[in-house]
């Protein structure tokens, strides 16, 4: 993987959801074409320890026509009703795929699914094209990507790394190219540290988030389906998909979403951060710092995380260790020589645990929470290394629990104190390495999180300037209730006020017209430039307006924002629906400037050559 002069940020054959889909729409790219470019990858690259199992050559293929032909039969369309369509993804192997035995990385513990997990369900659905289950540390206990019968999982800059667990394969498999994105999961780490270790985004969501039903537990009540993908944008449009209750899940919920913060943040840092001796990653780390100080908008807080690693330290040292016991039922007991010797000492120390030890723990923990909650109230999100140093496979193969022990000290404390994540690369170490971050946020902070990722990278030059602004304005679908919002002015997308919008949660869901019966005022003395809406009697016309779609708890914080004469009321759009939008106030349009012949604000700035836009 050779480094880019400019940035170092390493270069690679990663595949992007959007080019992709720019090649299919243009009719440049088949899906049978893209598959073997991948066979062929595959080949060529000679690394079977990333997969335990792959379907055929000929059912890959078979596939892949069966895609062009829906392709060829309803045309770019079907690109638009299934967002994932064509887009080649691979499977962790301790989550289910109907028909292809489940090992978690044991073949003793192997079985084969009737039904596939729920999110490859919903990955399948939107048009996604499987292409493998990948390995991982055995029943995803380890940070490694070393303990598996499978094979080592190498790095994919430098094999004589680790490439990080537990999620390896998925991590290697879409940072070598072989997908555009992986499924992976999260107890401790295992969907963050692979993707610092590979130069790729690690999505961990909120806890319940995506429904961990036909996952293979580690620690049921920690677990997370997580997202490996090139960039946060197709992590997010992965997101989308496999997010939302679930039936079948017990710990599925509902989480209402922090909004993004697209002017200025606060942003928590390790006041005394941790490396293991590791000068590589120290640098590495400072020179991320010095580029995200070049952005003005971002406030840094430096802060005591002990209560944050105190936590983590009742990860592997207290009774949640006999959750991971619990997971795999009898076979320690029966077959104990079919599991890792490693992981077999892990989980072994589950049987020392007491009911009082678990509860003495959990009021701990609670203690721990507490003081998260508070650190949170002063911060937008943490920023910390994803891993504080990257070891080579032989120095974790000398010393296994202790380095794996390490590369967990800034993730183990996430799950156990229901936070959200993600990981993201930042310039490479000198010696090439990959060295990434990553942002943690409350329970459902996933959006907030990930608009502040794509700020960071912009300030690591690796995203243009629009990217994070496109990102906010695309919340997951709403599992809370929500109201329409029609903007005609200041508010609109691009426009000096949208950012109201965004900051509650909204999303633009039409681009319309109200019923022919309005007025179009362009108002004197107002800070930016507005217009004023009057509903009249007669010769009106239908005027150009955006319908946003918000959280129904947000809808006072933006009717707080309006000034008068401006107000919000019910507007009626030209097919007859009634939705609430801005109004004004008859009075204040006295002597106003008609402007009801351009049918819509744009209109009326491009006709008189000003734009009006946000700075």
């Amino acid at each position: 993987m050779a480094l880019d002069a400019v940035n170092d940020i390493p270069t690679s054959p990663q595949l992007s959801a959007a080019m992709l889909h720019a090649e299919l729409r243009a009719g440049t790219l088949s899906i049978v074409a893209l598959s073997q470019r991948l066979l062929a990858a595959r080949e060529t690259l000679a690394r079977p320890e990333i997969w335990i199992s792959q379907p055929s050559d000929e059912a890959l293929l078979a596939e892949a026509a069966r895609l062009d032909a829906l392709l060829a039969e309803h045309g770019a369309a079907i690109l638009d009703r299934l967002p994932l369509f064509g887009l080649p993804f691979a499977v962790k192997d301790n989550i289910d795929v109907a028909g292809v035995p489940t090992t978690a990385a044991c073949p003793a513990f192997a079985y084969t699914p009737e039904r596939s997990a729920t999110a490859v369900e919903r990955l399948l659905a939107a048009g996604a094209l499987y292409v493998g289950k990948t390995n991982l540390d055995q029943f995803a206990t380890g940070l490694v990507g070393t303990r598996s019968p499978y094979g080592v999982v190498r790095n994919a800059v430098d094999p004589e790394y680790v490439s990080g667990g537990s999620s390896s394969g998925s991590a290697v498999a879409v940072a070598l190219g072989l997908a555009v994105f992986a499924l992976g999961t999260d107890t401790a780490g295992s969907g963050r540290v692979p993707a610092g270790f590979n130069g790729i985004v690690g999505l961990k969501p909120s806890i319940g988030l995506v429904s961990t039903a036909g996952v293979v537990p580690a620690c049921r009540s920690l677990d997370c389906v997580s997202v490996f993908a090139s960039s946060v944008a197709d992590a997010w449009q992965v997101l989308a998909v496999i997010a939302g209750p679930d039936a079948d899940d017990s710990r599925s919920r509902s989480l209402p979403m922090a909004a993004p913060l697209p002017r200025g943040v606060r942003i928590g840092f390790d006041a005394n951060p941790e490396f293991f001796a590791d000068a590589q990653a120290v640098a590495a780390y400072e020179k991320a710092l010095v580029a995200l100080r070049s952005d003005t908008a971002i406030g840094q807080i430096d802060l005591d995380l002990s209560p944050l690693t105190a936590a983590a330290e009742l990860l592997y040292q207290g009774p949640w260790i006999a959750e991971r016991r619990l997971a795999i039922g009898d076979l320690l007991q029966t077959q104990p020589d079919a599991i890792d010797p490693v992981v077999r000492s892990v989980i072994a120390d589950g049987a020392t645990f007491s009911a009082e030890d678990l509860f003495a723990a959990s009021y701990r923990m609670a203690g721990y929470r507490a003081a998260a909650v508070r650190m949170f109230d002063g911060i937008d999100a943490l920023l910390v290394p994803t891993a504080p140093t990257h070891p080579r496979i032989a120095e974790v193969q000398a010393d296994p629990i202790g380095r794996n022990s390490q590369l967990g000290y800034y993730t183990n404390f996430v799950n156990l104190l229901d936070l959200a994540a993600i990981a993201i690369p930042a310039a490479a170490r000198a010696d090439g390495l990959p060295f990434g971050l990553t942002l943690i946020g409350p329970a459902g902070s996933d959006h907030r999180l990930a608009v502040l990722a794509l700020r960071l990278q912009q300030a690591f030059g690796d995203q243009p300037a629009g990217a994070a602004p496109r990102l906010a304005a695309d919340p997951l679908p709403f599992a809370e209730p929500t109201i329409s919002v029609a903007v005609v002015g200041a508010h609109l997308a691009g426009q000096p006020l949208n950012w109201q919008l965004i900051e509650c949660g909204a999303r633009c869901i039409a681009l319309t017209r109200t019923a022919s019966r309005y007025r179009l005022y362009a108002l004197a003395n107002t800070t930016p430039a507005k217009p004023g809406l009057v509903r009249v009697d007669e010769e009106g016309e239908a005027i150009e307006v955006e319908v946003w779609e918000m959280p129904q708890r947000q809808f006072g914080r933006l009717m707080a924002q309006v000034g008068a004469p401006l107000g919000i009321g019910s507007l009626e759009l030209a097919d007859g629906r009634w939705v609430k939008g801005f109004i004004c106030e008859p009075m204040a349009v006295r002597g106003a400037v008609d402007i009801t012949h351009h049918g819509g604000w744009r209109r009326y700035l491009a006709a008189n050559g000003a734009t009006n836009r946000a700075a």
